[in-house]
């Protein structure tokens, strides 16, 4: 029987219900003692006993009252400890100050699939084949993560925290977590993960591109090949792929990214194919698993593929072939099932014919093949995605949403948009974060960048030689800065076009921009306004 004993804070009272315990020969198999608190664990106390027992406890001055336990406090703690190792889904190790076991989670003894392995008092380095671990472990207090070992035949991720004495706080032992490397790869992929939209919900878009693209993804996701996205820079190619993940079978495993042009060689290659101990001065000690690895089950994504290094993609190519790879450094196969899907801005057709893309990876990627269209030509969406950007950002900053004026809805749609759905999120930010009007116009929109203005007439202007010929100008004169230039520019652009648009509106729908930023443009460069041939009078800059 268990008891339970609420007291004042004395001295002597313990001693006291020793000696009561004692005088009638009760046997005490364990005591324990808290503040306002003894604990009592008397196995041999009968029932009918049990009264008269408790009657003299609380004889004793400073026993308040007696209560009955189903537990003792440290017997309460452990088996709440074996209950939470038991739902952890991680292998967990509890150790002792020399590195051997002394509790081991369900996890861990399923996953080495044994019948009931007693590993208490063994040595956990001698289990994950790294003998010098406990002494590893020392040097760093207990502390360290993401190192990789070998337990069950498989590579884990190695976590550890010290345990510590509360008072003191010596080194008592260490908890010890081993993560699989899937999880690794469920958690970076929660991580990179920026849009809260999943699916085809995330593609926003009425046109009849967007519709098309969205049957197209849907009858492709299912089919367990490669894919190959292509589409300017800004198009939302990686939400497409990421659309593409969350229709398939694959769903529920990892979706993992990496942007080829953002990384030297050795870096994407590390990160892709992860590399072994010691691959290279500074690598993570045991080693470190790469995305292929981490994605297991899932999808990988390599955006800008175009920008691979051949080295990369002869390494790739053998990948796709069997599904096989070594780490950086590494001499062991290892194989993976993992869908590939990529993406480029860049026309792979010419780099194959220029030799800087390999010709057999170009077919093995380009089983399937998805066009994410420009922002010009999916119409309406762009007030949409506008409006859909302007709710996101007024809610980013805590202010209250913006609407757009006709005219700057007008000027949207003008817009010729060479940076796409990306410029056009920019823009919306940039408006709503400095504008504190209820409505934004066109000047609150900023559209008369130097670059838009300039990709506009390209677009616009496309085959027209004298157009050409005075962009060509401007840049040849060596100018003495960017301002420079782009004035110039402007300056032989609006005097060859004006004299054959003569009015702001006229010219502003030949550029493709509003016509308030045209007539700013010819009262800040001063351009002289030409005679209209029917009145022999200027004609007004806002004229019609």
């Amino acid at each position: 029987m268990q008891l339970r004993l609420i007291t004042e804070d004395r001295l002597g009272i313990t001693h006291e219900v020793l000696a009561l315990v004692a005088q009638h020969k009760l046997d005490l198999a364990t005591m324990e003692m808290g503040l306002h608190n003894i604990y009592l664990n008397v196995p041999d106390l009968k029932p009918a006993k049990r009264a008269a027992v408790e009657a003299e406890l609380l004889r004793i001055p400073g026993v308040k009252r007696i209560e009955a336990l189903q537990l003792m406090p440290g017997e309460a703690r452990r088996q709440q400890l074996d209950i939470l190792l038991s739902s952890l889904a991680q292998p967990v190790f509890v150790l002792n100050k020399s590195g051997q076991i002394v509790m081991v989670s369900k996890a861990a003894k399923r996953s080495a699939r044994q019948r009931s392995p007693d590993w208490t008092g063994l040595e956990l380095g001698v289990l994950l084949g790294a003998p010098k671990l406990w002494q590893e472990l020392l040097q760093c207090g207990c502390q360290a993560s993401n190192q990789e070992v070998n337990f069950a035949g498989k590579p884990w991720v190695l976590d550890a925290s010290p345990l510590l004495e509360p008072d003191e706080g010596a080194l008592t032992g260490a908890v010890v977590t081993l993560r699989a490397v899937g999880w690794l790869g469920e958690q970076a992929s929660h991580l990179q993960r920026t849009q809260p939209e999943s699916g085809l919900a995330s593609l926003l878009g009425n046109s009849d591109v967007m519709r098309d693209l969205r049957s197209r993804i849907q009858r492709m996701a299912s089919v367990d090949a490669p894919i190959l996205i292509r589409g300017e820079t800004g198009t939302g190619k990686e939400l497409i792929a990421r659309a593409c993940h969350e229709l398939s079978p694959r769903a529920h495993a990892p979706f993992l990214a990496l942007n080829s042009a953002a990384l030297p060689e050795n870096l994407a290659e590390s990160e892709l194919f992860g590399y072994s101990a010691g691959a290279f001065t500074g690598a993570q000690r045991g080693g470190k698993p790469g995305l292929l690895e981490m994605a297991q089950g899932g999808t990988v994504f390599l955006d800008e593929i175009g920008e691979m290094s051949p080295y990369l993609q002869a390494k790739l190519l053998r990948f796709l072939n069997d599904g096989t790879f070594r780490r950086v450094g590494g001499d062991r196969e290892q194989q993976v099932d993992v869908r590939i899907i990529s993406a480029t801005h860049r026309s792979l057709e010419q780099m194959v014919v220029n030799g800087q893309f390999r010709e057999d990876l170009y077919y093995r990627l380009n089983v399937l093949r998805l066009q994410a269209a420009p922002l010009r030509a999916r119409g309406e969406d762009v007030i949409l995605l506008a409006s859909y950007f302007l709710d996101r950002s007024a809610r980013q900053i805590g202010r209250p949403v913006p609407r757009l004026t006709l005219e700057a809805r007008d000027a949207l749609c003008k817009q010729a948009w060479p940076g796409n759905i990306r410029q056009l999120q920019n823009l919306i930010f940039r408006a709503v974060t400095i504008s504190d009007r209820d409505c934004l116009d066109v000047e609150d929109l900023d559209l008369s960048s130097p670059l838009d203005c300039q990709a506009a007439s390209q677009l616009e202007t496309a085959g027209d030689p004298a157009t050409a010929t005075a962009g060509a100008e401007a840049v040849a004169a060596e100018p003495e800065n960017w301002s420079s230039a782009i004035e110039a520019f402007e300056r032989k652009l609006f005097a060859q076009l004006y004299p054959k648009f003569p009015s702001t509106r006229k010219l502003a729908a030949r550029l493709g921009i509003s016509h308030s930023v045209v007539a700013g443009k010819l009262k800040q460069l001063g351009i002289a306004e030409p005679r209209a041939p029917s009145q022999g009078k200027r004609v007004k800059p806002d004229g019609g």
